[in-house]
């Protein structure tokens, strides 16, 4: 193990403090706008927190409240903020900072002759957000506490507490409570919020929720959240803050922990916004690339958790009323790139919320009355979905189900869990391939086409008696690539499940057969992979989707490996898109480039990533910010070290020449190894493969194959 290797170890289980600054976004002044605040997040209450002297804001989201039903759009909406007014002076030594190795947003400044600190996490054990607020100098704290709400709710406060409790227009009942705890001094209750007066340290517990139930039987609804909330904030205000610290801390560290990252630099000693400057005008920075890698992970622990619901198109932080694209579930690219990290990082915990949605939608889509989503078997979908199943109807998705179904195979993939393949995965893959058995048609040649499909988001049509690539432009048409791919991926999934299980054997032979006449990828006439049946590519084409490039990413059905000319007709298209695009489309191009073991064209287009799309606090932008860009990008740079496929493990398989020295360790691989690498001069000097059974695996490493014995877990 390198000496940086173990640093890192040591930094991550270490006390907060006893390192530098490897995993820490920090700035040197609060954040003025939304997209400078820092994130802190437990799965389904998220905070953004601005980090203000003499007013701290915390603007705040619980993952339930929606507008919308089961037939309705709506979208995901803000709940509300926090304020605290502190009596104001000038404060110097400031620095405010976001740590990953234990999830909590530190700020401290001096004022006045005082040292102030306050210390935000957001705990999943406990299902609250815990702000403590300390001085060097007792009886320091003297301001005003106030709860806001973006929906005209009833605000009320009383003793220590702020109540804050209403209903949506589509009858969603919703509540968040805030309870003030203060040692020293004196907390009142006024009109406007709760006053503290000489406090030598402060407290605050915010806890929110909604009456929505994730279960589509009982109607999306349960008990109004009161009675909830309000037993969450009495446990925890029982609790010594050290104790709700620890708790959060250790829950967190399980799941971050697990994966480690060293890019062979260390990290500059300047503020992550300063340093986002520099690395935008060119100058490298492999620390910070692979802190943007870690950060992905982060944000997935904290807008994803056992009993919630999925990432959605922001993860959890919204501010907007109207948000972009309803910051809901798009599953033309957008919802399945939420999750490429999880299995590969080792955050399956993480997609569990994914597979609860996925069953509930699919329940929801075969008992709408919508004509233009209603299937004969299986079931699709639109192209934008809410929590209920509800689709933005702007654009029927039907591979969108087959898509979605795949996170389900690669959990068993990555794990081998066969209880989870014989009682989830096995039977919605199934269910999604009859929806295709009764979908495909033949042409004259006795190829299985999709009869009428859609590369997102644009299409060829005739203008003036010439072909042009029209965007938005949703006409079916049979055949289309991006249905052939999904499909082929679906039909591979569903046959080597049947294999796994033992079961199904004459209807796996008919998807066998089937698979066999679908219509592959072509390749065109000027050398690309053809993006509809027809050969109409047209080579200036600079469209974010590359959905015809599917077989390659996520999919398996090209590689470099396997189909060589139809990696070099992938580079051929990749080359005619360009490197420059929306955040989340330069993400996937960094998975593309790295499943064609390019590590210097991977690593050109995060340079073009971190120019352009990027913000000061480490969020993705399309413009505007979605949280896609940062897992697509974490799962991007995971490519670009681990691939696994067809039962052989790939090390280092696009590393490139800006990262010659470095390690990773518990990276997950198909067939549920974990994998740690060292390398040096660009070649794996080191590396470490286990399985929770012992057994032999092929290694592919320094352009060797070898077959190698894993070690036991």
């Amino acid at each position: 193990m390198t000496t940086k290797l173990m640093a890192l170890l040591l930094c991550v289980g270490a006390s907060v403090g006893a390192c530098a600054e490897p995993l820490t976004l920090w700035y040197e002044q609060p954040a003025k706008k939304w997209l400078e605040a820092l994130p802190v997040g437990n799965g389904s209450l998220g905070g953004m927190i601005f980090g203000g002297t003499a007013s701290e804001r915390v603007q705040f989201n619980e993952q339930t409240l929606w507008f919308g039903s089961e037939t309705e759009m709506g979208s995901y909406q803000p709940f509300g903020d926090v304020f605290i007014e502190w009596t104001p002076s000038e404060a110097t030594d400031y620095r405010r900072a976001l740590d990953l190795r234990d999830a909590t947003h530190r700020v401290g400044y001096r004022a006045s002759g005082t040292r102030f600190q306050r210390e935000t996490f957001c705990s999943y054990p406990d299902q609250v957000l815990v702000m403590r607020c300390t001085a060097d100098k007792p009886g320091s704290h003297l301001g005003k506490i106030r709860l806001t709400d973006m929906h005209k709710a009833k605000i009320s406060a009383a003793g220590n507490k702020i109540t804050a409790s209403g209903t949506l227009t589509n009858g969603l009942a919703y509540e968040a409570q805030l309870w003030v705890l203060n040692e020293g001094g004196q907390v009142t209750a006024g009109a406007d919020g709760i006053t503290v007066t000489g406090a030598d340290s402060v407290t605050v517990l915010l806890a929110a929720g909604t009456a929505f139930v994730n279960n589509p039987l009982q109607g999306w609804r349960g008990e109004h959240p009161h009675q909830r909330i309000t037993q969450r904030l009495e446990a925890a205000s029982k609790k010594p803050f050290a104790q709700l610290r620890d708790a959060h801390v250790g829950d967190y560290q399980k799941l971050f922990s697990r994966v480690s990252l060293d890019l062979g630099a260390a990290p500059s000693k300047l503020p992550t916004d300063q340093r986002l400057a520099a690395r935008k005008e060119g100058k490298a920075d492999p620390a910070l690339e692979a802190l943007l890698f870690q950060y992905g992970r982060y944000l997935l622990i904290g807008s994803s958790r056992p009993g919630g619901l999925p990432a959605n198109l922001q993860g959890i932080w919204n501010a907007d009323l109207k948000p972009a694209w309803y910051s809901g579930y798009t599953t033309d690219i957008n919802t399945e790139m939420n999750y490429w990290p999880a299995e590969p990082t080792a955050l399956p915990e993480c997609a569990q919320p994914l597979f609860d949605w996925l069953r509930n939608v699919a329940f929801a889509s075969k008992r709408t009355t919508d004509p233009r989503v209603t299937a004969k078997r299986g079931w699709f979908n639109y192209s934008t979905i809410n929590p209920m199943g509800a689709g933005s109807k702007w654009g029927v998705h039907k591979p969108g189900s087959a898509w979605l179904v795949q996170h389900l195979w690669e959990h068993y993939a990555f794990s081998g869990d066969k209880d989870f393949l014989r009682t989830v995965a096995y039977p919605a893959l199934k269910d999604v391939v009859e929806f295709w058995e009764t979908e495909l048609v033949a042409r004259p040649d006795g190829k299985l086409v999709s009869p009428g499909g859609w590369s997102p988001e644009h299409g060829p049509v005739e203008v003036k008696g010439k072909i042009v690539i029209k965007e938005g432009d949703r006409t079916p048409r049979p055949g289309v690539s991006y249905d052939q791919q999904i499909v082929w991926d679906l039909f591979s999934n569903y046959i080597e499940a049947s294999e796994a299980l033992g079961v199904d054997a004459d209807y796996r032979a008919k998807v066998v057969a089937m698979r066999a006449k679908l219509l592959g990828p072509q390749i065109g006439k000027w050398g690309q992979v053809q993006e509809w049946m027809e050969d109409v590519d047209d080579p200036q084409d600079h469209h974010r989707h590359t959905s015809h490039l599917f077989a390659l990413h996520p999919g398996r059905q090209i590689s470099p490996l396997t189909t060589p000319e139809l990696a070099a007709a992938a580079k051929v298209t990749l080359n005619a898109r360009g490197d420059k695009a929306t955040g989340w489309s330069k993400a996937w191009k960094i998975n593309f480039w790295a499943r064609l073991h390019d590590g210097e064209r991977t690593h050109k287009v995060i340079s073009e990533l971190f120019k352009v799309s990027i913000l000061d606090n480490l969020f993705d932008t399309h413009p505007p910010f979605q949280m896609d860009g940062n897992w697509g990008y974490t799962s991007g740079v995971t490519e670009m070290l681990l691939q696994s496929h067809a039962g052989v493990l790939h090390l280092l398989p696009a590393l490139p020449p800006a990262w010659p020295e470095g390690s990773v360790t518990g990276l997950r691989a198909r067939g549920g190894f974990v994998v740690d690498i060292a390398w040096k001069d660009g070649k794996a000097t080191r590396w470490r493969i286990a399985a929770a059974e012992p057994r032999e695996v092929i290694v592919r490493v320094n352009g060797e194959i070898k077959t190698v014995r894993a070690e036991k877990l």
